[in-house]
């Protein structure tokens, strides 16, 4: 795909998946590319808080997290169009859906167990993993959240093949298809 290439972004885009999919990368690239603002629902909730997620997930509770992520993500959605990056966690609740489907559009970036696991395996950043068997908590966490997963509106397979630059071409090849999101202003 030619990089000479200039948008018009209607709705922002939400990248929703798995840890270790690429939304935080590949949402910085989009963001770039299309000449948006990007935006991390995670990197926000810690500004708010003052506390990383994993400490919020320590002292008030993974339920209590998920509330305070619902209203970041509601108020991010009334920013402006951007790229919205979304914690693994985020697109399981019903009303987050909800509020992603009535206000942006969510791109999911389907990455099988194996290529996860290569990226998360050697990270103590992610509060979910700190299991005596993080590779059986992976599965278990990917085996219940696909199905959700694939409710999003469009589905773009990562492969370990892709560079961040690759990703982010077939990101937005899948917004072409969407007139209602993205207009191609120029090729």
């Amino acid at each position: 795909m030619a990089k000479s290439k200039a948008w018009k972004l209607k709705k922002t885009v939400v990248l929703v998946g798995m840890m270790g999919a690429g939304k935080t990368a590949v949402g910085k690239s989009l963001a770039s590319r299309l000449g948006v603002p990007f935006l991390d629902s995670d990197v926000e909730i810690e500004s708010a808080a003052a506390m990383t997620i994993a400490e919020i997930f320590a002292r008030d509770g993974e339920a209590f997290f998920r509330n305070r992520e619902t209203e970041v993500i509601d108020r991010l959605l009334d920013a402006g169009c951007g790229i919205l990056s979304t914690g693994g966690g985020a697109f399981l609740t019903a009303r987050n859906r909800d509020l992603i489907s009535t206000k942006g559009v969510s791109v999911w970036l389907n990455a099988d167990l194996k290529l996860l696991w290569n990226r998360v395996k050697n990270k103590d950043t992610r509060p979910l993993l700190r299991t005596e068997n993080p590779y059986q908590t992976l599965k278990s966490i990917y085996d219940a959240r696909v199905p959700i997963y694939a409710q999003a509106d469009l589905n773009v397979a990562s492969r370990a093949e892709y560079s961040i630059d690759k990703m982010t071409d077939q990101v937005l090849a899948a917004l072409e298809g969407r007139k209602d999101v993205l207009e191609v202003l120029h090729d």
